[in-house]
């Protein structure tokens, strides 16, 4: 089996809408996918419509958290999507992407960027914007040369010059909202040290103590030595060790199913969560 556990759609800030994610997640020779967008499961009746024969999808999002002034995502699967408290929570975060997107336009203009809100509102759509949103509207002004080249101290990292905060989680909560909506908590590519600031590995311990179900290893921002580290602290945890793309389709360079989750890890989260099933068509 070929598992991808890490993906996102036009309903956040992928390129793909939902119907062509799954499409082109068979066509990549995967079993499974996971519909991950960021703060929202607007995906999901599109994504389950399309499903192609003989491909599982499950049903998820990743969640805007922070601590100690860190970034970081918590990667939620099959849990209730109507669950109140975790609902609210979502729309929390997602009622502040626009004047938080409005904020990072208006200091990339006092920087010289000819960047308008509203050629980034175009490239969103209907998606939870992003500044992923905000990097392709930089490549189209000339700003960049690619999305990745956004995302430095120059432009929209997580200490750049352009760079805002945002309504997060504290990821304690949302390993406790998670759990409490019957899903399972995996810590989003936790070392990815190319984007910014990671939490220390100490913080992970926590979490794991607190519920947390596993931690997103293989992943195209960990190197080598990352991954077996982050399986090795997997191990001495007791928690779960993921692997998964990150799909944005043509957003990013990474490939649906570049890196992927073993089939004994994908069981064992589908058995963990009840607050939705896998589908199949």
């Amino acid at each position: 089996m070929r598992i991808d556990l890490h993906t996102h759609s036009t309903a956040s800030d992928g390129t793909d809408t939902p119907a062509q994610l799954v499409r082109n997640a068979a066509r990549a020779g995967l079993d499974v996918v996971a519909l991950t967008d960021h703060d929202t499961v607007a995906g999901y009746d599109e994504a389950v419509a399309a499903l192609p024969t003989g491909l599982t999808l499950v049903t998820g999002a990743e969640l805007s958290c922070r601590l100690g002034g860190v970034s970081l995502h918590m990667l939620a699967y099959l849990f209730d999507p109507d669950e109140p408290e975790l609902a609210r929570e979502r729309e929390l975060v997602r009622d502040d992407r626009v004047p938080r997107a409005k904020a990072m336009v208006a200091k990339l203009q006092e920087l010289g960027a000819p960047v308008t809100w509203e050629q980034v509102a175009r490239i969103a759509g209907d998606g939870a914007v992003g500044r992923p949103h905000i990097a392709t509207a930089m490549v189209e002004s000339g700003v960049v040369p690619d999305v990745s080249s956004a995302f430095t101290a120059q432009w929209l990292a997580n200490d750049g010059r352009a760079h805002v905060d945002k309504h997060e989680l504290d990821p304690f909560d949302a390993v406790r909202l998670i759990k409490g909506a019957g899903g399972v908590a995996v810590f989003a590519h936790p070392l990815a040290v190319k984007r910014g600031a990671c939490v220390p590995e100490s913080a992970v311990a926590e979490l794991a103590a607190a519920g947390l179900d596993g931690v997103e290893a293989d992943h195209m921002d960990h190197d080598p030595a990352t991954r077996a580290r982050l399986h090795g602290l997997a191990a001495d945890l007791g928690l779960l060790a993921t692997g998964s793309s990150d799909y944005h389709g043509s957003r990013k360079t990474c490939r649906l199913g570049e890196y992927t989750t073993s089939p004994d890890v994908y069981a064992e989260i589908a058995a963990r969560g009840s607050g939705a099933r896998p589908y199949t068509a």
